[in-house]
Parts: C-alpha cells; sequence; structure tokens
C-alpha cells in the first residue's frame, strides 16, 4: 500500500530493516546465529537429500506489466520497503543457490485492491493468474519447468457491492479447473473487513467445493499506530491473527472444511496467543452466549486444521510455539522472496534455525514432504 504520508522514518523499508540485520546480526545476537548453524550442519544426516529438495509455499511475482500499474497509480512500496527487482530468471537463481526445488508463487499486497472498478480488478487478476499459469506453472521453457507453483490472485477489493464477490467467484473456479493452479491466494483483510465477514460467505462456499488450499498473506491494516517503523516488521503478523481469530468465531473452520488454510509467517501471532484467544469459546460459555457466539467443537477451538509457513519466522521463539499447535505435519518452509532478498545474499541453508527445534527427519517434512502431501499437482509436474 501506498504510505507517502508516513513521516520519513517509516519509510526506512523492509529493505533498510533487513540489509541491517544481515550485516549486523552476529553481532546483535552474540554468534546465536552461527551457534545455529553449526548445530543444524553438525546434526544433518544423509537423510536429508542434498541438492535441490526444498519447496517455497510462501514467495512473490511482480511482473513488469504488475509494476508498471502499480507505479501508474504511485504505489511504490509493499509494506513499507519499496517494490524489489523480480523476474523469473532471479527467482531460479536464487532456488538454485539455497536448495530450493520449487517455488509456490504468489502475489502480495497490494493485489488488486489498488485499482478503481469491479471489471479492471477482474482484468489484471486474470492477466496475473494467466501468467502464473502459462509463464511459471505451466512453461514450455526448459529453464524454468517444474520450477513453479501458484496461488491463483482474487479479484477482490470493494466488498460493500457484490460484484467483486461474484467476480473471485468465477475466477476461483477457472483458476483451479482451467488454469490448473495449485490453490488460491486470499489477503486477511480488504480495506478493513477481515476473512470471516459473512458478505465473503459465497466465496467460502465456493473455495469449500473446490476443496482448495487457500494462502492468507497479510496486508497492511486501516488506521494502524505509526511507531516510525515499516508494517511488514510487527502489524503484517497483526492482521493475520485478527483474520485468524475471527474466521473460529464466525465458524469458518466448522462450516467450510473443505478448505485447507495457510496462514502466512508462522500464522501471525496465534501460536502464541491461541490459547486466550480461543477463551470464549472454550472457558466462557456465558459471556459467549452474551455476545452471540455458540460454542463450538474442541477441534476447531484449538486451531488444529491450519496449516502455516516459516517465512520470517525460523526461529524456535516461532516454530516451538507452532509445533505446540499444530503438530509437524501442518508446517510448510517459506522464504518470502524477493521482500527478503537481502537476507540471503549468499548460498547454502536458507533457516538453519530449523534446526534448533525440529529433528532431520522432521526438516525434511517442513522443507519437502508436507508440501508434497498438500500440492498434489505440483508432485505431478515434478515427476512428469
Amino acid at each position: 500500500m501506498v504510505q507517502s504520508d508516513r513521516s520519513p522514518s517509516h519509510r526506512l523499508g523492509r529493505r533498510g530493516v533487513l540489509k541491517a540485520a544481515g550485516a549486523a546480526g552476529a553481532a546483535a545476537i552474540g554468534g546465536t546465529a552461527a551457534l545455529a548453524a553449526t548445530r543444524a550442519a553438525a546434526a544433518a544426516p544423509a537423510s536429508r537429500p542434498a541438492g535441490n529438495y526444498r519447496i517455497d509455499v510462501h514467495c512473490h511475482i511482480i511482473p513488469d506489466f504488475y509494476r508498471e500499474s502499480l507505479a501508474d497509480h504511485d504505489i511504490t512500496d509493499i509494506g513499507g520497503v519499496p517494490v524489489p527487482a523480480w523476474t523469473p530468471e532471479l527467482a531460479v537463481d536464487f532456488m538454485n543457490r539455497y536448495g530450493i526445488q520449487t517455488q509456490v508463487v504468489s502475489v502480495s499486497e497490494p493485489g488488486v485492491e489498488y485499482l478503481p472498478t469491479s471489471d479492471a480488478r477482474m482484468e489484471m487478476a486474470q492477466k496475473l493468474n494467466d501468467y502464473i499459469s502459462e509463464t511459471l506453472v505451466h512453461t514450455r521453457d526448459a529453464k524454468l519447468a517444474r520450477r513453479f507453483g501458484g496461488f491463483a490472485m482474487l479479484p477482490l477489493g470493494d466488498l460493500t457491492t457484490s460484484d467483486d464477490i461474484e467476480n473471485a467467484i468465477t475466477e476461483a473456479r477457472r483458476a483451479i479447473d482451467e488454469l490448473k493452479l495449485d490453490g488460491i491466494g486470499i489477503f486477511s483483510s480488504y480495506a478493513g473487513v477481515y476473512l470471516g465477514d459473512p458478505r465473503l460467505d459465497p466465496l467460502m462456499e465456493a473455495l469449500d467445493d473446490l476443496g482448495a488450499m487457500v494462502f492468507i498473506h497479510p496486508v497492511t491494516p486501516q488506521h494502524y499506530p505509526d511507531l516510525g517503523l515499516p508494517p511488514f516488521l510487527y502489524e503484517f503478523t497483526f492482521d493475520t491473527t485478527r483474520a485468524l481469530v475471527n474466521m473460529l468465531y464466525k465458524k469458518v473452520y466448522t462450516r467450510y472444511t473443505g478448505i485447507r488454510w495457510l496462514g502466512a509467517h508462522a500464522g501471525g501471532t496465534l501460536p502464541y496467543i491461541s490459547y486466550r484467544t480461543s477463551l470464549l469459546y472454550s472457558k466462557t460459555v456465558g459471556l459467549a452466549q452474551l455476545l452471540g457466539a455458540d460454542r463450538l467443537d474442541d477441534t476447531n477451538v484449538l486451531y488444529k486444521r491450519l496449516f502455516v509457513d516459516t517465512a520470517l519466522s525460523p526461529a524456535p521463539q516461532s516454530m516451538k510455539s507452532v509445533k505446540e499447535l499444530t503438530g509437524v505435519g501442518h508446517i510448510l518452509f517459506a522464504t518470502d522472496w524477493p521482500f527478503t532478498a537481502e537476507l540471503f545474499p549468499g548460498a547454502g541453508d536458507p533457516a538453519p534455525q530449523l534446526g534448533e527445534t525440529f529433528t532431520s527427519s522432521q526438516r525434511l517434512k517442513v522443507e519437502r514432504d508436507n508440501a508434497r502431501e498438500q500440492f498434489p499437482l505440483l508432485v505431478r509436474r515434478l515427476e512428469s
């Protein structure tokens, strides 16, 4: 989203924060990262493959036509960072340097929400989805083949009328049935309307019918307090959490059991506060009834049906909490590239911190096997 009205300190951006972290990280944390890398390397047995084996489920594309459209609408930064460089070739180079076999790509904020009409949003969403399908997922270019999966972009922006919802249903079905994409991308909120809002129910029914994997990506929330820091640093996690909690209390998880939900960045802050946020259902039934909320089943209250990714969250402070909440089988490897490009200047293990939470066999599940179980079309392409 455009942040031109923010203070200069706000425009430090994701790039500046990540560059500073990369340059000063070892000194700032007293060598913890180096120690973690050493432990991970020492613990890695032959069962973890060599070469490109990881599947990255959270990374983004910025085709030239989309970058130009953003610029035409004065959008020059996303989440507090200047729009980064991206091409398919840069993506493949990154994957090769960090042992990644495939990226399942999506579009970050602002998606198509910045466009002024439903027709314009639909046109851009279709153009993006056609690009993902034809240029990346089902490409005939030998250098790109089998290197990409894709989440479809939905033409959502204005939820005050039914036009965007109807278009989103149409495009979701086209993306899965015709374009053969691997899932659907959706944002945590749209102009302050969060997932779980009843206006989205027809779309939820369609996604349920499709049995889709739906990737929830955060956005910069409306009217957030400006601390002079880029919103990706913390507001993104809070917005994901708002959506996941709202979906619980609106019974999304129990009404639409055919949908598999993938929450970005370890599910935001949800793993840490999952108990607290479920108290109205699991403990204080009277208060829940007072607020007009019915009690839900225990499995739903514990959010155990959710999948989460490791993007910007591989450290044990996040992963141990996620492991307690969802179990190892619901955690998928991710990098958030190219927005995290400053964190990946070299080559090797892209997330050595995972070795502090997971055994080597568990890391293989997180980094590859769990994604293979959830993306059958991707597996078919990889094995074709």
